[in-house]
């Protein structure tokens, strides 16, 4: 499982020009799954996005979790972070999980965050969406377990 997890500001996600979720503040989330994952890494991922402390306390550290700031997250499916382009020009996505396999693991992950007390947001599974994205820092943090 592969996560870029990107805190971030008024974020917004549609899917053919309608507004299907939007945050005011937390963390957007893209998720591959791959070929070889299942529950123990979604429940790994899902522990560290939780506790992950990279919102800022009093003093400007990155020392606060998106549980701290009371913060909300986007999960995003994004099955292209398997893409591999060390040959040739065109990725490879045979790491990646097929829908069949992906989806039930993303829908855990929707539910391991929200046991957390984590505001969930999501995209719709495979759909073309396009997100409208403001970057807070910016952070960025890549995460495969």
């Amino acid at each position: 499982m592969r996560a870029v997890i990107q805190r971030v500001r008024e974020t917004k996600l549609s899917v053919d020009g309608k507004l299907i979720s939007e945050i005011p503040y937390g963390l957007a989330v893209y998720l591959a799954i791959s070929i070889d994952d299942g529950e123990k890494n979604a429940e790994l991922m899902a522990k560290k996005i939780g506790a992950l402390r990279i919102f800022e306390d009093s003093m400007g550290k990155m020392n606060l979790s998106i549980r701290d700031v009371g913060g909300e997250a986007l999960l995003i499916s994004q099955f292209t972070l398997y893409g591999d382009c060390r040959h040739g020009n065109r990725p490879n996505f045979t790491q990646a999980a097929r829908p069949e396999q992906a989806k039930p693991l993303y829908d855990l992950m929707i539910k391991l965050l929200e046991e957390q007390g984590i505001a969930v947001s999501t995209g719709i599974f495979g759909a073309d969406m396009k997100i409208q994205q403001y970057n807070d820092g910016p952070v960025t943090i890549i995460f495969d377990c």
